[in-house]
């Protein structure tokens, strides 16, 4: 390439002027999206990847509404919700550690095959109809407990499918696919609900987990993982390490507190859509698909957005205007009985919950050690998992007693008088994160 510059410059021509400015639109745009899935192992994972989360999320909208059906009681959504979720608080930790030390494609394939084994389970036995809610609590506990598992390696596992020019990207385009998944997921399980049934929406999720399994088939990678040492610390207390590195750190740490308080707050209320579905909007399983898919618009389009971004720059500032947006969205929900209103709120939540999720993921993978990178993403995941699941416990029996709406509006509140303590830290935060993740590791 030397040569020919050389050669075009004894020759008395001049190198384009626009040159440079093509080179970097190349890079830019909805350009870095389709440089991001060309590159082989991580275009067939995200294929995979998409498939299996339209099927989880057909699954999801199918165990919402069969609790609905068996208990008509946000009580036990809540509980049901929780035992999704929470297992995040005790077994994220164990992934995390574990992603630091085995092989994470391997990993993967394994969680596949644990939640095949589940969706087969809940399909035979709610079309045999012996299902009852003892027995679905107890299946999600189960899925619960794998996901929790596998979410921190899953994260982990990214950054070795693709170049860190792209993880920013990679990142976005993860959260794209769960809310495209979100819109699309919702949308088939209400149709198959009402036309088939609702088992038929777990022998959906079924096929998409074995779908998924044949891309990681695909994957050819090279393994990295930490050698073994004969005084390597066990699980938990590895686990104890990056705790303590989040603690000392002074980006991570308080935007993962802001992260706590939405999670909080905010994230139950979509545990509690069956719920305000029914008693407050006056449908059934048709209007509970319109408000998840809306959700997923809004999260869609807040990662198509961030998908185009190249660097860190902004994005502490970015996700604590998306926490604003997502609780006043949410005053919006809780305040109104007209769909007209609350399916735009909605969708702006999800909006703000997105990029809030991919601005916080984004920066914990480019700012922290390769070698704790496993157990960093695990209490992102502990965070994002196990936090809503306790606050849709409480908000779903405090909702027995004073209706649906109060404990979602004052979760919102709280939300919003946290942020005063976050504006005053943002310069710090700013600082910490983004000139980390900008340098090179």
């Amino acid at each position: 390439m030397s040569a020919v510059t050389n050669a075009s410059k004894t020759r008395g021509f001049k190198a384009h002027p626009l040159r440079p400015w093509r080179s970097m639109i190349r890079l830019t745009g909805f350009v870095r999206i389709g440089h991001a899935l060309k590159q082989p192992n991580y275009g067939v994972y995200m294929c995979g990847m998409s498939i299996s989360m339209v099927g989880l999320w057909i699954q999801r909208v199918g165990v919402g509404w069969l609790t609905w059906e068996l208990t008509e009681s946000a009580a036990w959504l809540g509980a049901v919700a929780f035992a999704d979720l929470f297992p995040a608080v005790f077994i994220s930790p164990i992934g995390g550690s574990a992603a630091d030390r085995w092989d994470r494609l391997r990993l993967t394939k394994i969680n596949q095959v644990l939640s095949l084994i589940q969706a087969i389970l809940l399909f035979g036995l709610t079309v045999s109809d012996l299902i009852t809610i003892e027995i679905l609590f107890a299946l999600t506990l189960y899925l619960g407990i794998v996901n929790a598992f596998h979410q921190p390696v899953r994260m982990a596992l990214v950054p070795s499918l693709i170049n860190r020019e792209f993880l920013p990207t990679a990142v976005a385009l993860s959260s794209i696919s769960f809310n495209l998944a979100r819109f699309i997921g919702p949308a088939i399980a209400g149709v198959v609900i009402l036309v088939f049934g609702t088992g038929a929406t777990f022998g959906l999720n079924a096929l998409s987990f074995a779908v998924f399994l044949w891309a990681l088939s695909r994957v050819r990678i090279e393994t990295a993982v930490a050698p073994r040492e004969k005084d390597r610390p066990g699980l938990i207390r590895e686990f104890g390490e990056g705790v303590r590195y989040v603690a000392s750190h002074a980006g991570v740490a308080p935007i993962l507190i802001i992260l706590i308080v939405v999670c909080l707050g905010i994230r139950p209320f979509q545990e509690l859509l069956p719920g305000f579905a029914d008693h407050v909007f006056g449908g059934g399983a048709d209007i509970l698909a319109l408000l998840t898919c809306a959700i997923g618009i809004g999260a869609v389009t807040g990662g198509l957005w961030l998908a185009q971004r190249s660097g860190p720059e902004g994005l502490a500032r970015l996700i604590l205007l998306a926490t604003v947006i997502q609780a006043v969205s949410i005053f919006a929900f809780v305040a109104t009985d007209s769909l007209w209103i609350a399916v735009p709120a909605v969708t702006i939540a999800g909006l703000g919950m997105t990029i809030m999720g991919i601005g916080v993921q984004t920066l914990m993978q480019l700012t922290v050690d390769a070698s704790v990178r496993g157990r960093v993403l695990s209490i992102f995941g502990l965070t994002f998992r196990g936090v809503p699941a306790l606050g849709a416990l409480i908000m779903g029996a405090a909702s027995e007693s004073i209706g649906l709406r109060w404990p979602l509006a004052m979760g919102a509140l709280m939300v919003l008088l946290s942020l005063i303590w976050a504006w005053r830290q943002l310069g710090g935060i700013s600082s910490s994160l983004e000139a980390q993740a900008a340098a090179p590791h």
